[in-house]
């Protein structure tokens, strides 16, 4: 699988280009977002490691880009210490983010880990390959969502975590559940959980500041109502 890593520090781009492709990856690099872009809309990559901080055009402007073509997966590097600037990537689409300075294994185990639930195989025979709730419906097999009969464009992350949910309609699950479960995750930042569902709410909610299917649930976590007929 091919990943493209966009950094414009060398030193950082040697050490991840080279513990990925010791992992078997075939990779690329690009030093600044145009060619990043470039080298993205030539070949589709797999997934993209991304730094949020490039000259020219930072991180965040070439996720959109990269998202306005297609739902490549992006893991987001970044030196911000802020909180809000780590939810601001995942806000534009990125599927996941290491803060640096980081380790390159755990870097590793993250494009791993994203992959993983990119190219999971389809379900058994016996497993349903379809999800119906309210109005929403999911094709397992071929990674679809439908709200209403009209088409949804999910991140694979939005995708696991409505997945998720479908699969334990009425039952609460906490930010640290859901991180084990649907992340893979033993520890992390809790606000990647929360920035995932507000995401998710925007996509398959009427009114996201009021959501109706998936719920708070206040010192807990979250919940998918089930639906008034199955009550």
């Amino acid at each position: 699988m091919k990943v493209l890593v966009v950094d414009d520090d060398p030193t950082v781009a040697e050490v991840v280009v080279g513990y990925l492709e010791r992992a078997g990856f075939d990779t690329a690099h690009a030093a600044d977002g145009p060619t990043a872009l470039e080298l993205a809309f030539a070949e589709v990559p797999d997934l993209v490691v991304l730094d949020l901080m490039l000259p020219g055009m930072d991180g965040l402007d070439v996720c959109r880009r990269l998202r306005e073509r297609g739902p490549v997966p992006v893991v987001m590097l970044t030196a911000l210490g802020d909180e809000s600037d780590r939810v601001l990537g995942l806000e534009v689409g990125a599927d996941d983010y290491v803060t640096k300075p980081f380790s390159p294994r755990e870097l590793v185990l993250r494009v791993q880990s994203v992959l993983r639930r990119v190219t999971a195989p389809a379900p058994s025979p016996a497993a349903p390959s379809v999800l119906r709730h309210a109005d929403i419906e999911v094709d397992v097999a071929a990674h679809r969502v439908l709200r209403a009969g009209r088409e949804l464009s999910l991140t694979a992350r939005e995708f696991d975590l409505l997945y998720f949910f479908l699969g334990s309609p009425g039952r609460a699950f906490s930010r640290d559940e859901l991180m084990r479960r649907v992340w893979g995750w033993e520890f992390g930042d809790q606000s990647t959980v929360t920035v995932h569902v507000r995401r998710l709410r925007e996509k398959i909610e009427d009114d996201p500041a009021a959501p109706r299917l998936l719920v708070t649930v206040w010192g807990v976590g979250y919940r998918l109502e089930v639906e008034p007929e199955c009550l």
